[in-house]
């Protein structure tokens, strides 16, 4: 369906970001969060809040590389704006990995217009290792560089906050998503019930709450594929009927049990 003014808008705002990076716009691109901002990149790590925190960001992970993002869709509701994709980096050592990952951008507006609020980039960084390893020499060298940059521009303690994203869900995450939409896919309500917290939220689309028996009847012979586990979230490409889109499962921090089902959709109607 046609996008409303406020989401072309949002939109511009989100793609000026990776054009930003592939011009090596540091200025550009920090500008475009708000005032304390934050950068979660990957989810699970520490984030990093605030315009001088997201300078260091982007002196670490954007500046000595380049970045292609290679976009499927676009997905709108409300105030954020998801992006379903493969981002290419290709470090200073030549070394080129790609990775999969859910972007959510949420904005605000302010007096200069849409800024970014949070940035929460879901990907896994084993993933990005082992792929970065694995082009041989040059990826051991991009490692070995990467390491004193980590430290340099964050500090010990953000270097040990961006090793905090290889911990989370993990596998065990991704096999109670995977079991929560084939009980739906079914049809199987009472299925998705025993995998929820009693708190659990819902939203069908993103920005709706619905309940769980309407989840389950709504989403039924639900397709996924691209599941990512980036700490505490599972996140997952999705079909929905005609509709395409990216579901987020929230655990609870304290349980394996799921406290939030957020799908964002291309089509509002689902």
């Amino acid at each position: 369906m046609p996008l409303d003014r406020t989401s072309e808008t949002l939109l511009a705002t989100v793609h000026a970001s990776p054009r930003a990076v592939g011009a090596h716009d540091k200025a550009a691109w920090v500008a475009l969060f708000a005032e304390n901002a934050q950068v979660n990149d990957p989810v699970g790590s520490r984030p990093h809040i605030g315009a001088e925190a997201i300078s260091r960001f982007y002196n670490t992970f954007i500046g000595p590389n380049g970045i292609v993002f290679r976009v499927d869709r676009d997905l709108v509701a409300g105030r954020s704006v998801v992006r379903d994709l493969h981002i290419e980096t290709t470090m200073s050592t030549g070394a080129t990995v790609v990775v999969p990952m859910h972007l959510r951008y949420d904005l605000v507006e302010t007096s200069d217009g849409w800024r970014i609020s949070r940035l929460a980039a879901h990907w896994e960084l084993a993933v990005m290792i082992a792929r970065l390893l694995g082009t041989g020499t040059s990826g051991v060298l991009a490692g070995a560089k990467l390491g004193p940059q980590l430290v340099g521009e964050l500090g010990m303690g953000g270097a040990m906050g961006m090793m905090r994203a290889l911990r989370g869900v993990g596998g065990h995450g991704k096999r109670l998503a995977r079991r929560l939409f084939t009980a739906a896919a079914a049809g199987d309500a009472a299925g998705v019930r025993a995998l929820l917290d009693h708190r659990a939220v819902i939203e069908l689309p993103a920005g709706t709450r619905i309940a769980v028996d309407e989840f389950a009847e709504r989403v039924r012979e639900i397709h996924w594929d691209k599941m990512i586990a980036a700490g505490r979230t599972v996140s997952a490409s999705v079909r929905v009927g005609d509709a395409h889109g990216v579901a987020f499962i929230d655990f609870a921090p304290s349980s394996s049990r799921i406290d939030a089902i957020t799908v964002f959709l291309d089509d509002a109607e689902g």
